[in-house]
């Protein structure tokens, strides 16, 4: 497929933010690409040359890119960044400046997708002295032969500018549109992504081999499954009527969630399916030697104890060695401790559809115990009591709450659904709950935040349409430090308008990608005309807020923005308080 041909379409999904308009675009995109190339292309909508699980990483920051445009337009690097600044693009700059410049290239063969990969492959791979030489060549080689939109999407692509607002379901329902002709199939293509976490190949196999061959897909030692998520409810009464019968209680631990993978060495991946191995070598070292099986997957969290005492500490400590470059100093610092509780394939077979009484009997078995690595601690039970006692006895010991398990379930890859329920101890209080939420836009500062983002707009996660829908204004909960640190890491998200999957009336001073997740908490949740989380479900013209939210000090860097706190869970959330009223009400009448 020419680039340009490929650029067209990127243009198109960047002038649209209707989801309908951009299935369309991706299944004819998909229908007229060679099966051997699809996976490429999908992965470069996605703004990324492989699955984020093997890591690769382009490595080029703006002021290469910027260097590379002038070497082949001869525009000082000074004025280019200046144009930058002004336009807020780097890519609409290249696209202006190849406009002015009549190129004339002899001889030149058309620019296509697999080149241009196969080029930035390269780039993202050379390493050593000279390292930057040899990207500054390659990226300036493959402009030189750019049409002025072609460079204008490299850029993007390059520096990750690309934001098309297109997320991973979008592509898969482009992908069934294009093979399946629509909605059939549709979750049979999902399930293939969840357990492989890898949009591409699973494009390259339906394109090739047709939808049946995704039934081939299944927990795989070295590639990733999408993380099987838990509800929320209130009260351990309120579960167990849920789930009716005996369930398996466990420990819910202030720590990161960690995919393990052992085969011929062991990797870690992170809940957003990042690989995190060299991050917690003394982890990779205790699942070598304490995991029994030759090859499998087990699933579990990671969390910071004192160096001490062994008590388990706050997630923020462990998130600080995580930003650390100086791994062994700071497992001296922060060591940690791994909690397992899940295994989802062993020695070849996947476990994924056993039953988890069994999957938790062979997670047993396979696991020595020791200082640095336990099976996280449960009961059966069907008594409400019993959980509450076992909850409490979670939390002293320095856990958030306890999730409770329907012993009859399978692990259902990338769901969130009832078969896992939370119980915190937040979750029980009459006037505060904790939720994980997105920022999307930011409003300036007065007085002493003059100069700073003084308050930002929150959104949750609406999994249904697949849009961040606003939920609240916090400007409460944050140091000085917080202010400073936000600062700098937001305006790596800044964009001039709307993200095309932000829905919002509150109108911000900056936007940014729905990217940083932040937990905070709030007195309760109120009907608002401004925000538009669950807009028009409770009340005409009228949306769900959160009351006196304030920040709690902790950023979600475990937590795809997908990850967060869903609207459909406020809108459970605010029901369970409408009922709870009701009940007062018919008490006292």
């Amino acid at each position: 497929m020419e680039f340009k041909e490929f650029a067209n379409v990127l243009e198109k999904l960047s002038g649209t933010t209707k989801r309908l308009e951009m299935i369309s675009i991706l299944s004819e995109l998909f229908q007229k690409t060679d099966p051997e190339t699809i996976d490429k292309v999908v992965y470069m909508i996605q703004g990324k040359l492989y699955p984020d699980y093997l890591g690769v990483e382009i490595g080029i920051a703006e002021k290469l890119a910027a260097k590379a445009l002038s070497n082949i337009t001869g525009i000082d690097v000074e004025e280019i960044a200046q144009q930058t600044s002004k336009i807020g693009d780097l890519g609409s700059v290249a696209e202006q400046l190849l406009q002015k410049k009549k190129q004339i290239t002899l001889f030149s063969e058309p620019l296509t997708v697999e080149r241009v990969h196969s080029s930035l492959d390269k780039v993202a791979k050379v390493s050593g002295p000279g390292a930057q030489e040899t990207k500054l060549r390659i990226l300036s080689g493959l402009l030189s032969e750019s049409s002025p939109l072609e460079a204008k999407y490299l850029i993007r692509f390059v520096i990750g500018t690309l934001r098309l607002g297109v997320a991973d379901y979008t592509i898969l329902d482009g992908l069934a549109s294009a093979f399946t002709g629509g909605k059939e199939n549709r979750e049979l293509i999902e399930k293939a992504y969840n357990s492989s976490s890898d949009l591409g190949i699973v494009a390259k196999v339906l394109a090739k081999e047709g939808v049946e061959a995704l039934r081939k897909f299944s927990a795989t030692t070295g590639r990733p499954i999408r993380s099987m998520l838990a509800e929320r409810l209130t009260t351990a009464q309120e579960v167990v009527e849920k789930m009716g019968g005996e369930v398996s209680v466990e420990y819910k631990l202030d720590g990161e969630r960690v995919q393990i993978h052992k085969k011929d060495g062991v990797s870690l991946f992170s809940r957003r399916l990042e690989n995190i191995t060299h991050h917690f070598p003394d982890i990779v070292k205790t699942a070598q030697n304490n995991l029994l099986f030759k090859e499998g997957i087990v699933e579990g969290e990671i969390v910071a104890v004192d160096p001490n005492t062994g008590e388990m500490r706050p997630f923020q400590e462990l998130m600080h060695r995580r930003r650390k470059y100086e791994v062994e100093k700071t497992m001296e610092e922060v060591p940690t401790m791994l909690y397992l509780f899940d295994i989802l394939a062993l020695n070849g077979k996947d476990l994924t559809q056993t039953p988890y009484k069994q999957r938790r009997r062979l997670l047993i078995e396979n696991v020595e115990e020791d200082a640095s690595i336990k099976v996280v601690p449960n009961v059966t039970t069907s008594n409400p009591e019993e959980i509450e006692k076992f909850m409490n006895q979670a939390i002293s010991e320095g856990c958030e709450g306890v999730v409770i398990k329907d012993p009859n379930s399978v692990y259902r890859a990338g769901a969130r659904e009832f078969s896992w329920i939370k119980l915190k101890r937040e979750y029980r209080s009459e006037l505060a709950d904790t939720l994980d939420l997105v920022i999307v836009g930011a409003f300036y500062g007065k007085g002493k935040r003059t100069g700073k983002y003084g308050a930002y707009l929150l959104a949750a996660y609406d999994d249904e349409k697949d849009m961040f829908e606003s939920v609240s204004k916090v400007g409460t909960g944050f140091t000085d430090e917080d202010l400073e640190k936000f600062q700098k890491i937001l305006n790596q998200y800044k964009i001039k308008d709307k993200h095309s999957r932000v829905n919002s009336n509150v109108k911000v001073d900056v936007w940014f990608i729905p990217q940083i997740v932040i937990e905070v908490i709030a007195s309760e949740i109120t009907l608002s005309p401004i925000y538009t989380a669950g807009y028009g479900i409770f009340k005409k013209d009228t949306g769900l807020a959160l009351r006196f939210p304030k920040f709690t000090g902790r950023i979600r860097d475990d937590k795809a923005p997908e990850d967060s706190t869903t609207v459909r869970e406020i809108i459970e959330l605010y029901q369970r308080k409408l009922s709870k009223i009701s009940r007062e009400g018919e008490q006292t009448s």
